[in-house]
């Protein structure tokens, strides 16, 4: 594998667009992929406290070209990239991989090299200096019958990016969004 392989899914993204109209996702998605709270939270509350993080990968490499434009970086800058898969009962219900790049990582957000199986999440929602662009959504037609969808959130930590992307799995879609 090269550096800057990604999830399959990932690769066929041709377009993201913000979310500023409806979008023409299955009805037991959209919640998912609107809410602009913590989707660590709502997986905890679904999953009824049976929620787990299990990391693929962590590692330096290049982030995809599309990544490097909606993060601002050079292109032969290199970023944290971590990979995971969100769980209930250790079934995967969400693909998640953060860019990070080097800069970010300077100061108190250094211990985000740290992280390890802990939610990302949890510390984002955590951060009195917090900021997070629009959210982005992207419908994924890649051989899956049906299609993935995807989101994706410019967050900000100390004026400091970082791109969270997050792929809904198949699962998700039969559950029912916590209230």
């Amino acid at each position: 594998m090269n550096d800057q392989t990604r999830h399959p899914a990932l690769e066929a993204v041709q377009h993201w667009r913000t979310l500023r109209q409806p979008i023409n996702a299955p009805l037991a998605l959209r919640r998912w992929l609107t809410d602009q709270g913590s989707l660590t939270r709502l997986l905890q509350r679904a999953s009824k406290g049976r929620f787990s993080v299990r990391v693929q990968r962590q590692r330096y490499a290049l982030p995809g070209p599309n990544e490097r434009v909606t993060l601002g970086m050079r292109s032969r800058e290199y970023a944290l990239i971590r990979e995971v898969l969100l769980c209930a009962d250790e079934e995967p219900w969400v693909y998640a991989r953060t860019v990070i790049p080097t800069p970010t990582l300077t100061g108190r957000q250094r211990t985000l090299r740290l992280i390890g199986s802990r939610s990302l999440g949890s510390l984002l929602f955590s951060e009195p200096s917090m900021r997070r662009a629009p959210l982005q959504v992207a419908r994924i037609a890649n051989g899956q019958n049906p299609p993935l969808w995807a989101r994706r959130s410019l967050f900000y930590l100390e004026n400091k990016p970082l791109l969270v992307c997050e792929v809904f799995l198949p699962p998700l879609e039969g559950i029912q969004y916590p209230r």
